[in-house]
């Protein structure tokens, strides 16, 4: 392994349209990276220790045995590091590499400075910059970001036991993608009956696709934080029991939610500011929909208000993500809409954030620590 401190820098994400629906087959999201990001310092050490400067939890030790990590603490909250770990070893050891003693460092910028989660993708972040770190450092040439992906998202959803993989997807490639998912489901049961996990990674992936897509340079991209967290699962989980309780109603969600993505993709790929606008509009009715026939506040009274203050300012807006709080996002047809928006915001309530799409994945960052 070289001698040279290596650190990566991981970009966390927006869920930009496609919320809930993605997370059936052939759906289609859009998701974002963001200029917020989480950092993976990785550099040769005397033994393997994990610090995880977000949780005060420093030097940990841990050891590589039976194909899996272990950390030596009690802490549940290192799991996604150790399954993000044993991953990446395993993966190098089907390909003959032997990793040598280092320490590793994760520190993340996606919260707020007393803790408080905007939705950007934490876990995810964090999961694909432990990879990225050890990939990145042990291997021969530079891996690239459907390795770096294919390995996070296992890691993520093995631990996690759900979850679309976009915001994954994100973290390892950056900007703008048109995103469908492997389905959590198909990948759990993949992983439990590998051979190896070589072959996993290069076996198709069912349902799963992904296209960089760009934004029009004609729109202006305005994130707000309604200051109320929102719990991911529980949504989806209130969500999906339409599947059982009112599928007639589920599915004409998936249906709107595909029409509202079809829009708003459109309008990107051909710079059509009307049509992208449309379909944020859809796509925001759609989801409102839905939570309302699932008895869910996607929309909460904040989020509406960000919304409502888009569209009458010549925009359009919606909650991101999951909703029930956490960040809405609005995309305005100039500067001079976009700033007037952010103080319109400010003035309601919300707090605007100092966020922009960001157009890269897990790189080396030029940083000293």
């Amino acid at each position: 392994m070289p001698n040279t401190p290596m650190t990566i820098k991981v970009p966390g994400k927006l869920m930009i349209a496609g919320e809930f629906a993605v997370l059936e087959p052939h759906h289609n999201l859009v998701v974002m990276a963001v200029d917020r990001f989480v950092y993976a310092h990785i550099q040769q050490s005397d033994e393997y220790s994990l610090t995880l400067e977000d949780f005060k939890l420093h030097d940990l030790r841990f050891e590589y045995k039976n194909n899996e990590v272990k950390i030596d603490t009690n802490d549940a909250r290192v799991h996604f590091v150790e399954k993000a770990m044993s991953l990446a070893f395993t993966y190098l050891r089907e390909h003959e590499i032997n990793p040598g003693h280092f320490k590793l460092s994760i520190r993340s910028e996606l919260d707020d400075a007393s803790g408080v989660k905007y939705g950007l993708g934490s876990s995810a972040a964090v999961v694909t910059s432990v990879i990225s770190a050890i990939l990145k450092k042990h291997l021969p040439q530079k891996p690239s970001a459907m390795l770096i992906f294919k390995l996070a998202a296992i890691s993520h959803v093995i631990t996690q036991r759900n979850g679309s993989g976009a915001d994954v997807a994100a973290s390892s490639y950056g900007g703008f993608l048109q995103y469908s998912s492997f389905q959590a489901d198909w990948l759990i049961e993949a992983y439990e009956n590998r051979k190896t996990l070589t072959e996993l990674l290069e076996r198709e992936w069912t349902y799963f696709s992904v296209e960089p897509i760009k934004l029009p340079e004609n729109i202006y991209v305005c994130i707000g934080w309604t200051g109320k967290p929102a719990s991911t699962k529980k949504l989806v989980d209130e969500i999906l029991k339409l599947k059982n309780d009112a599928l007639a109603k589920f599915q004409q969600f998936l249906t709107n939610s595909e029409e509202a993505v079809g829009y708003f993709l459109k309008g990107m790929t051909e710079s059509d500011v009307d049509l992208l606008l449309r379909g944020v509009k859809k796509n925001r009715q759609a989801l409102a929909t839905v939570g309302k026939h699932a008895d869910v506040a996607i929309e909460t009274p904040l989020l509406r208000t960000l919304c409502d203050l888009a569209e009458g300012y010549g925009g359009a807006g919606k909650p991101s993500g999951a909703g029930g709080g956490d960040c809405g996002i609005a995309f305005m047809p100039s500067k001079e809409k976009a700033e007037a928006l952010m103080q319109a915001w400010e003035q309601a309530g919300i707090k605007p954030l100092d966020i922009q799409p960001c157009g890269y994945g897990a790189i080396e960052a030029d940083v000293s620590r």
